[in-house]
């Protein structure tokens, strides 16, 4: 799959409408498809409107809101999409049994060769591809909410994807300036496995008395949340000493029990003596050099970063006032 000369949007609500915002902008036509006609040019005229609020804000680039305009225009039906389509983006409802029949309806429609994704946060994969005649064109693409300012899209193919296809919608979605990231087909995939753990505990923390709901994101924007726009969890870790994270995680197992027993990879490292940037090594750190340049982007960064969030903050206080 070159660059499309036509993507097929279906589904016209919040998600389905930021990602059109985001291809239209990259250069792509875009026909948004909904259950009617009527419903996908409303969606059409919903989307017009909040690309020229983004742009008003200064969020897009002067002129944004006429590029879309003149890229995405509403379809009169779902098959009326397709057939004109390259590539195709199912962005209904999150039900399993919905997408199911949408995407019968899309692979009857489209032509043989057409990519097709489905945008979902946690629906399998493999499970959606069981209607498919000819999976090997059909994967998963998470965009995160909002769509049009969330960097990040998690690619999920199932057993039969084709390699092609996967290396041409992580191509797409590059150049519509997104950062894609491979992941196999497990519940939650990545991003929603480890979201849907924190939340977990968050709400541990607070039906245990421990602290309020307002305490805990407080603690967590501005502690280990506040790191993690710049790293991951496992440079995180590597930074601040893996045997301090097995130290840690032994007081943990000791109170909690399994719910946060010793990783057992973290237990191999740290016995040969490999504790992240203090040794030169670890999850992600290779060498004592990069260990010195992560350590310096660190502190630069936080520095940064503190100074965007105080910045904010003094204009939301501002506004308020």
């Amino acid at each position: 799959m070159a660059w499309p000369d036509e993507v097929a949007i279906i589904g016209a609500g919040y998600m389905g409408r930021g990602i059109a915002e985001v291809l239209a902008l990259a250069g792509a036509r875009c026909a948004l498809a909904d259950l009617s006609a009527e419903q996908a040019a409303v969606g059409v005229e919903r989307l017009l409107a909040e690309s020229a609020r983004h742009e008003a804000d200064g969020l897009t680039r002067a002129g944004s809101t006429d590029e879309i305009r003149s890229r995405v225009r509403s379809a009169t039906s779902l098959e009326e999409a397709v057939k004109r389509a390259d590539y195709v983006v199912e962005a209904v409802y999150e039900d399993r049994g919905v997408k199911a029949d949408v995407l019968r309806r899309i692979e009857g429609s489209a032509g043989r060769e057409v990519v097709i994704s489905s945008n979902t946060s946690a629906i399998s994969i493999q499970t959606l591809s069981q209607g498919f005649e000819n999976p090997t064109r059909f994967l998963g693409t998470h965009w995160f909410n909002p769509p049009q300012f969330v960097p990040g899209v998690e690619l999920i193919p199932c057993p039969q994807t084709g390699a092609d296809v996967i290396d041409a919608v992580e191509a797409l979605l590059t150049r519509a300036g997104k950062v894609p990231a491979r992941v196999a087909d497990s519940p939650g995939f990545v991003a929603n496995r480890l979201q849907y753990a924190l939340f977990q505990e968050a709400i541990a923390v607070v039906e245990e008395g421990i602290a309020t709901a307002e305490d805990v994101d407080r603690i967590v924007r501005t502690t280990f949340g506040f790191r993690l726009p710049i790293f991951g969890p496992f440079a995180i870790a590597d930074m601040a000493g893996l045997d301090v994270y097995r130290g840690a995680y032994q007081v943990l197992e000791d109170s909690f029990g399994d719910r946060f027993a010793v990783p057992q990879s973290l237990k191999e490292l740290v016995s040969r003596g490999v504790y992240g940037a203090k040794t030169g090594s670890g999850f992600v750190i290779k060498s004592p050099a990069q260990a010195a340049a992560m350590a310096s982007l660190r502190d630069r960064a936080y520095v940064a970063l503190g100074q965007l969030v105080d910045g904010l903050e003094r204009d939301e206080d501002a506004t308020d006032g």
